[in-house]
């Protein structure tokens, strides 16, 4: 898969519209709002005054989705930012537009079941391990599906992506993939976005002698929950950064803020809203105009 481009997708797409419906949600750094301003079928209120800490209420097809504090940084997390040495992305839903687990289950005839486990462990009510079984026996992919799926369904990379690792790299910083995915799948996007293999924390799917499925590598630390905290500890142990940010959508990436792991979680709700794991982040950004922008 080596080659790949992005495949032009230049919309985001937001948690609560169809499968079909795509907009632009402006930066809310540059919003000038009033309360039930609506864009696209989302609503975004701006509550508070120009004394007063400005917080946003964000709604889809009517209703209130969630009240938020969290959309402009804080003095200490912008400079966190700007002068980080290493941030870890999630990959589906974050750095791509999809799941690439419900992608390939519905490639293989079992998505709808497969995306109610996925949203179920993303929300954290479900611990990760036991979801990424019990999703994998419902349709046990094969070496050949797995590359049947990849030569026709290439990554759709979420906007502005390229252009912020792009950044982050020429201003000396280390870009790291952190996900439940599998390497199989995040390889190409790793390729794309010009990110070595060393740098990808990923799950592993194995195979036997005639490619059947049969199983996944349990030792990968993000086999499991807490996983992508255990990855950012190694990454932090083993190159000594100072300043690390974990860059995600879900409750598997907030677990990544942890003693001795990230020192700072954004949550990209650009693709996914999900409010409990929003409402606790660092900073909540809704595009990645807004990182690229202030790094300054």
């Amino acid at each position: 898969m080596e080659g790949l481009v992005s495949s032009g997708i230049n919309t985001i797409r937001v948690f609560g519209l169809t499968k079909h419906q795509s907009c632009f949600l402006p930066s809310p750094t540059t919003l000038h709002l009033s309360n039930n301003n609506s864009v696209c079928g989302i609503r975004i209120g701006v509550q508070g005054n120009k004394k007063k800490k400005q917080s946003f209420v964000v709604g889809v097809g009517g209703s209130k989705v969630g009240h938020f504090e969290n959309t402009l940084p804080s003095k200490g997390v912008l400079e966190l930012w700007r002068k980080g040495d290493a941030v870890c992305f999630d990959v589906d839903s974050t750095v791509c537009l999809d799941e690439g687990i419900d992608e390939l289950a519905e490639f293989c005839g079992a998505g709808k079941a497969v995306a109610e486990w996925t949203a179920r462990a993303m929300g954290g009510s479900v611990p990760f391990e036991e979801a990424l079984a019990a999703r994998l026996s419902l349709f046990r992919p094969s070496l050949s599906q797995i590359q049947n799926f990849l030569e026709q369904k290439p990554p759709r990379l979420s906007p502005g992506i390229e252009e912020l690792v792009q950044k982050l790299k020429a201003n000396g910083t280390v870009v790291y993939l952190i996900s439940g995915g599998f390497r199989q799948m995040i390889n190409p996007v790793a390729s794309i976005l010009g990110i070595p293999q060393e740098n990808i924390f990923a799950n592993q799917l194995l195979f036997g002698s005639s490619g059947e499925f049969l199983g996944f590598d349990k030792s990968e630390p993000t086999s499991r929950s807490g996983g992508k905290a255990v990855a950012v500890q190694q990454i932090k142990k083993a190159h000594g950064y100072k300043a690390l940010t974990m860059v995600g959508d879900g409750a598997t990436d907030f677990e990544a803020r942890r003693p001795g792991g990230a020192d700072m979680f954004i949550c990209y709700a650009g693709v996914q809203l999900r409010e409990s794991v929003a409402a606790k982040a660092d900073w909540l950004v809704f595009n990645f105009e807004d990182l690229i922008n202030l790094l300054g």
